[in-house]
């Protein structure tokens, strides 16, 4: 009975908190052969900004005006890169997930990547504070020639101001496919101490800073010889990564002690990888 009574109480909190809603819906079109902004709609704490760029692609920089998320909170991003264009979406900075009180903070992502058409979503890490929640979805859908290269890192708590990740728990979901048929799946979950389920030499050694990098383009297999390359130019000892990739699709995984050092090892691949700098908020 105490514990009911305790629950219906800290529901009735919760309502009373308030949460961080946002969306933000951008689309791209082809316009004189160039990507222009077609659409865009933001709303809540999902701001949109559209840096001016020379020599990279059309570029949109998505802002979390809120500063962090916790229990309860939702971001929703949709983008649409329409035929023939090139988009590359980023975040302002860090996403952090904050120690949670009640419930999961929950992130949506839906990209639509027509005919011909290439987006590229490279934000920023997501860094998980101790006691966060967090639960985070992706789905793309391609047209038989269209290309997504996505990046996403997780870094548990920041090693440099001496935190201490002591419990979490993380939900992510991956769903991509193309002309509608699944050809990726990736799911993620952690729950509890950080210690216990990424010490073993099968999940990250003990490191506390991973990323994934999914390429799913035509020639991705193509592309195998050239991310396994600039992965051996990668410092000795600081970023441990691998690759591989079939049926048009190229994954790699990194792992490294601590988000700086994975930072810089990301930015040197995605450099070299892309052929092409990142944009300036990667170097702020």
């Amino acid at each position: 009975m105490h514990d009911a009574v305790a629950a219906s109480e800290k529901d009735a909190l919760a309502q009373k908190m308030q949460r961080v809603r946002g969306t933000a819906r951008i689309r791209f079109a082809n316009s004189s052969n160039k990507t222009r902004l077609a659409d865009l709609y933001q709303s809540g704490s999902a701001k949109v900004r559209l840096p001016r760029v020379h020599g990279q692609p059309q570029t949109a920089v998505l802002i979390n005006t809120a500063g962090g998320l916790t229990g309860g909170d939702e971001l929703h991003y949709d983008v649409t890169a329409e035929e023939n264009t090139h988009v590359l979406v980023t975040s302002q900075t860090a996403e952090r997930a904050y120690r949670s009180s009640f419930g999961a903070a929950k992130v949506a992502g839906r990209f639509a990547i027509n005919s011909g058409a290439t987006l590229e979503w490279l934000p920023q890490e997501t860094i998980l504070f101790d006691a966060s929640r967090l639960e985070r979805t992706i789905s793309a859908d391609l047209a038989s020639d269209a290309r997504l290269l996505m990046l996403e890192t997780l870094v548990l708590g920041r090693k440099a101001m001496g935190e201490k990740v002591q419990s979490l728990t993380f939900r992510d979901s991956w769903r991509i496919r193309r002309d509608g048929k699944l050809v990726f799946a990736d799911d993620i979950r952690l729950d509890g101490d950080p210690d216990r389920f990424l010490k073993g030499p099968a999940t990250a050694d003990g490191c506390l800073a991973v990323a994934t990098l999914v390429d799913c383009a035509v020639d991705a297999e193509d592309r195998l010889s050239l991310a396994r390359t600039v992965l051996d130019d990668l410092p000795t000892g600081e970023t441990h990564a691998a690759t591989s990739a079939w049926n048009g699709l190229l994954t790699a995984r990194f792992v490294s002690r601590d988000g700086r050092t994975l930072r810089d090892s990301l930015m040197k691949f995605l450099t070299s990888y892309r052929a092409l700098d990142l944009p300036r908020v990667w170097y702020c």
